[in-house]
């Protein structure tokens, strides 16, 4: 897909003109053959997150973009959320299925009862549709986990996607998120292709990341990150 014009139109939002070569990490492998199972009025964007400030940004460019092009194009775009829990050198997870989907009404868990083993919180719905009043909490009434438990683990992550959740739905969205667990460039890469992903979005500057590259030049779809005018953090 032709994504220039969607970053000139978010350039031109934030009173930029540099922005279009700057946040392009990857291009994407170039396939003749338009996928089957995709209607061409939808359109797709995965965002890496991991509950960091560079990641936030980019959380936040992903939703402006998607509103921006759903306005100009008249297309649906979903944004879908992905938060990979490295597994290596983790012997507590290596028994572990490795993906969940998460929506705003549930955890749909495959292996439910493996995690009630784990902890009983995390095997029933617990993200519900927010409520007027939770509007008004923050994300320190959900403090990150410090230690280095199963449990604790989950609740990390937890945590990590409430606070994406509370971003999406801030721009009226739906919350969808994918929970995995293993290498992060290899999970990536495998929900941008169960999702037919048209972009992929993460809170990196540039294309030498050590993420970046690990994702590799045929990576299945554009990589962009965000403006370097924003430092790191």
């Amino acid at each position: 897909m032709n994504i220039k014009p969607m970053l000139v139109r978010f350039q031109s939002a934030v009173g930029r003109d540099d922005l279009v070569e700057q946040m392009i990490l990857l291009p994407g492998r170039k396939s003749s053959v338009a996928p089957t199972t995709k209607s061409n009025n939808s359109l797709t964007f995965v965002v890496g997150y991991n509950g960091s400030p560079n990641s936030h940004t980019a959380l936040d460019i992903t939703l402006l973009m998607a509103h921006q092009t759903s306005l100009a194009t008249n297309k649906q775009v979903s944004v879908k959320i992905v938060y990979v829990i490295d597994n290596q050198g983790n012997s507590k997870l290596k028994h572990f299925t490795s993906n969940y989907t998460i929506s705003s009404n549930s955890w749909k868990f495959p292996t439910a009862s493996v995690l009630k083993s784990v902890t009983p919180e995390l095997a029933r719905p617990k993200i519900q549709t927010l409520a007027m009043s939770d509007r008004q909490t923050t994300t320190k009434s959900r403090p990150v986990p410090t230690t280095c438990s199963r449990t604790s683990i989950f609740e990390k992550a937890d945590q990590i996607l409430w606070q994406a959740r509370y971003l999406v739905e801030e721009w009226g969205d739906d919350f969808i998120a994918h929970l995995r667990i293993g290498s992060v460039a290899e999970e990536l890469t495998k929900v941008v292709e169960s999702e037919a992903a048209d972009l992929l979005f993460l809170g990196c500057h540039s294309a030498n990341h050590s993420l970046v590259q690990k994702l590799g030049d045929r990576f299945p779809c554009p990589v962009l990150g965000i403006p370097d005018s924003i430092p790191e953090k």
